[in-house]
């Protein structure tokens, strides 16, 4: 059982946003197998699983870019090439273009994307535990305080209030705790009558490690990089904690894992719904140029 050290509850949504010089770099765990999620996962990682129309890793990595953080490292295992093909193909999955096929040259008409990122794709090993991810790609994280978190799960967590609190904290690591989802549904009664219902609700009570970590690289100084099996829980986290290490960051908003295919489900109903909870970046506004018109043949 992981213990951390509370050091104070902090408001919600300071709204402060990261400025580029101060933005950690964001390490997301790519690598897991996602054996609950095999309608899916047995063609991709977990993390390609789409939301939208667009994988949960993408999801991920917009909230931590609508904070201002451009620089990420992604740890890759488990069929890691849908990974590194999604994102050395990205301008062109995301763009209008043209193709000159006699001389081979591409001329990017529009580009659909505002995304300025540097990212790491690092192999980690298959079958390597989270911790040992960690560890070995830490040597392409630049300064020495960096965001963690894995790429199966979303949040509207605050991270610029997340990020402070962390810094106030002066420990090596901060977890971020959440209320878990029920897994049953949850019925309001009043007189013998069911007057609410909600399916699989937020929990009120009861606190959970929900991702979204930063750490010093210090924290990862008593792990070889030549093992592969140290969780970053048992083998890390737990650790921290006995050493009065690791501080807390209590986030009671909206937080979501994806495990199961009726999670999976979940997350894109309330993307279609428009009001997901954990979208806090604005969309690019759609600006493509005219075509000339066409000459008529004589």
């Amino acid at each position: 059982m992981i213990v951390a050290t509370p050091i104070f509850t902090p408001r919600p949504k300071s709204g402060a946003p990261l400025s580029g010089a101060e933005a950690p770099d964001v390490m997301v765990l790519c690598g897991g197998l996602g054996t609950r999620l095999r309608e899916e996962t047995e063609f991709k990682p977990k993390p390609m699983v789409e939301i939208g129309g667009k994988p949960i890793l993408w999801h991920i990595m917009k909230h931590y870019h609508g904070f201002g953080a451009n620089s990420f490292v992604l740890c890759l295992g488990y069929k890691g090439d849908v990974i590194r093909d999604y994102f050395l193909n990205y301008r062109s999955h995301n763009s209008d273009f043209a193709v000159d096929l006699g001389s081979g040259s591409v001329e990017t008409l529009s580009n659909g994307f505002d995304e300025d990122w540097r990212v790491v794709l690092a192999e980690t090993g298959r079958d390597t535990l989270t911790g040992s991810r960690i560890r070995r790609a830490l040597r392409y994280v630049r300064g020495t305080t960096f965001f963690a978190t894995y790429g199966d799960g979303v949040a509207d967590v605050d991270l610029g209030a997340l990020l402070a609190h962390h810094r106030r904290s002066g420990r090596l690591a901060t977890v971020t705790a959440v209320h878990p989802s029920s897994r049953y549904g949850e019925l309001g009664i009043e007189e013998g009558m069911v007057k609410t219902f909600c399916e699989k609700p937020q929990v009120t009570q009861g606190w959970i490690n929900g991702g979204f970590l930063v750490f010093e690289k210090a924290a990862f100084d008593r792990v070889s990089p030549e093992l592969d099996d140290v969780s970053l829980e048992q083998g890390v986290l737990e650790s921290l904690a006995a050493d009065g290490q690791l501080a807390v960051y209590q986030h009671p908003g909206f937080w979501q894992c994806m495990d199961t295919y009726r999670e999976m489900q979940l997350l894109n109903e309330l993307w279609s719904s428009g009001s997901a909870p954990w979208k806090s970046w604005r969309d690019l506004p759609k600006h493509h140029e005219e075509a000339a018109p066409c000459r008529a043949r004589a």
